[in-house]
């Protein structure tokens, strides 16, 4: 009987995660599309590939074969799949895994709280990160000066992933110029963050993913250097009003110190100007 339920939770995984490839696209993965698909969805290859194990071994998975899932694999496939909180739950429950501790959110009035303080700032963009550069806030500043990152699903807005992955999302955001030295700036400051944390299964598994779909994240990674912060001038190319030149500071929130608020100060006259432009006619036509 134990033999029977045991078996029966195997394909239950199974089932779970071939429904869940099925309802998305290469292209919500950052992989480009193979002429002449004869089913939706993505191929188990390309699941495999994206989560950083053998397409063999996820096959059986699949097929319910009697093969065990790391934590860090499972925190891996979930990414790749676009799992809700809820399905990804369920996911470590059928392959019999404990759930990673998650950093706790932002409680309601917290959150608030940020926001307004944020949305205060007026025309100096800002930015609330994580500890592993989710995106978490913004104010109307950065969506005019960066993109509306609004506009991006929460399992891709991520600095990291949006520099180094093939999203299509990165197109929707306007980054600094040099951007092979921020791109390394920002992995090094990343290590700083989570050296003490390198065993947890899910900043394991992002980690391994970057690796896995970027060369450039896989070499900076391996040099080992670390940084506390990245460098405090910034020059962008705006789409709209061209060269832009900002002061950068980065302050630690006591409540939440994994997380970080990014601020972008006009650093030149002309900076000043084409940022008030920008933030006032933009009030004036919304």
């Amino acid at each position: 009987m134990q033999r029977g339920s045991e078996q029966q939770r195997r394909e239950a995984l199974g089932a779970f995660l071939r429904t869940r490839r099925a309802r998305l696209s290469p292209e919500q993965i950052g992989m480009p599309t193979a002429p002449r698909r004869r089913t939706p969805g993505l191929r188990r290859e390309e699941v495999a590939i994206a989560a950083g194990v053998s397409t063999t071994w996820y096959t059986y998975l699949e097929q319910g074969r009697d093969i065990q899932a790391s934590s860090s694999i499972l925190v891996s496939l979930a990414n790749v799949l676009q799992l809700t909180e809820d399905e990804r739950s369920y996911l470590f429950t059928l392959a019999r895994q404990p759930l990673p501790t998650k950093q706790p959110l932002l409680e309601p009035s917290l959150q608030q709280t940020y926001q307004r303080i944020l949305d205060e700032m007026g025309t100096i963009p800002a930015i609330l990160t994580g500890r592993t550069y989710d995106v978490l806030g913004w104010n109307r500043a950065a969506r005019l000066i960066f993109g509306d990152f609004g506009q991006i699903p929460a399992g891709e807005r991520n600095i990291l992933w949006l520099l180094f992955s093939k999203t299509p999302f990165r197109q929707q955001i306007t980054l600094f110029r040099e951007p092979e030295q921020y791109a390394q700036e920002v992995t090094e400051t990343f290590r700083g963050r989570v050296n003490d944390s390198l065993t947890d299964p899910s900043i394991q598994a992002f980690i391994e993913r970057l690796q896995q779909i970027s060369p450039v994240f896989r070499e900076v990674w391996a040099s080992h250097n670390v940084r506390s912060t990245c460098a405090t001038r910034k020059e962008l190319s705006h789409p709209l009003v061209g060269s832009l030149t900002f002061d950068y500071a980065k302050f630690q929130l006591i409540e939440h110190p994994d997380i970080r608020c990014h601020m972008y100060v006009p650093d030149n006259e002309e900076t000043i100007i084409k940022t008030h432009q920008m933030f006032y006619e933009k009030r004036l036509s919304a």
